[in-house]
């Protein structure tokens, strides 16, 4: 233990916590371009994402997978680099591979298997010996809540099961970084919502980064901090989702009956946003301005609301503004 003596704070100064260092990124692209053939798949990415967890979204044939694919180095960029915790995926992939878990869309399994020969066959083929990663997969498989069934054939087990199989097998090596593609695809809602929660579980733990490609835009604004968004092999969007959180954006769609330049302009005077076309109006709210106060300068002018809906700020509103819909 260091017994090193610390500088006295001077009389009449408070002393000020250190400030928290910025987190450390988990992937850097750098220009980033990978081609099959004469066909451009990806074209000059560019981001540093530092989030506990990422999105990855976009349309079919976006890019997602062989984003993914590129950073596992199965594919090899044709300008550019990308970087996982550093490591350049060209030069160092043996490393990374050992850094990362990997739960795939499609299934990969060897049917007539148990589910804990197979997760201890994954965590050998991670790097672990052999009793290490048969007591890591009978760990995995309770955790994700296969105990009782994990002597099973893995061709008897259902959908969900087979999912919750291949999160075992992903993080039966305890990565640095877990990728998860389409970890809901094909669940009944329950299922959905206990892969949901114990991806918020290992998210929270702090110990594994996780990289999450989804269709469904509500499963990734239940799990992510941060959002990229490709179309056609190019970044459409990034978002830092707690910010867009923070900033609370807030919505009124109004439909109208007597209202003129006037009533619009009276709402724009409060600090709001105004979109205004025939008997209709989209508000943005400004801090401080409630509905109320959208009523009240309704009332003045004698301007009828037949309908109003309130909403706020949601990732499918940032979806699809950088799809162009």
């Amino acid at each position: 233990m260091s017994t090193t003596a610390q500088p006295a704070a001077a009389e009449g100064v408070t002393e000020r916590p250190p400030a928290a260092a910025p987190a450390a990124s988990v992937i850097q692209l750098e220009a980033l371009s990978v081609r099959f053939g004469k066909r451009d798949i990806l074209r000059g990415l560019t981001a540093d994402l530092r989030g506990r967890s990422i999105g990855l979204l976009g349309p079919n044939g976006a890019g997602k997978s062989t984003l993914i694919n590129t950073l596992l180095g199965f594919y090899k960029p044709v300008a550019g680099s990308a970087r996982v915790f550093g490591r350049d995926i060209t030069k160092e992939t043996r490393s990374i591979r050992r850094m990362i878990g990997y739960m795939p869309e499609n299934d990969a399994f060897i049917s007539k298997m148990s589910a804990v020969s197979f997760v201890q066959m994954m965590g050998e083929l991670s790097g672990l010996p052999s009793e290490v990663a048969l007591e890591r997969a009978h760990e995995a498989l309770f955790y994700v809540g296969l105990a009782e069934a994990r002597y099973r054939q893995i061709g008897t087990y259902s959908l969900g099961m087979k999912q919750l199989a291949k999160l075992a097998q992903a993080i039966v090596h305890g990565p640095k970084l877990l990728i998860l593609d389409e970890p809901t695809n094909g669940l009944d809602p329950s299922a959905r919502q206990r892969m949901i929660r114990m991806i918020r579980e290992i998210r929270d733990t702090g110990e594994m980064r996780i990289l999450m490609s989804s269709h469904l835009l509500r499963d990734v604004e239940d799990t992510c901090e941060e959002v990229l968004i490709l179309k056609q092999g190019q970044i459409a969007h990034y978002s830092d989702l707690n910010q867009e959180r923070r900033a609370n954006r807030r919505f009124l769609e109004l439909e109208t009956y007597g209202a003129n330049g006037d009533f619009v302009d009276a709402i724009e005077r409060l600090g709001c946003e105004c979109a205004a076309t025939a008997n209709r109006i989209k508000v943005v709210l400004a801090d401080g301005v409630e509905t109320r106060d959208v009523f009240r300068l309704a009332a003045e002018r004698q301007v009828r609301i037949r309908r109003l809906n309130f909403r706020r700020d949601t990732l499918e509103d940032i979806f699809l503004k950088a799809m162009d819909v």
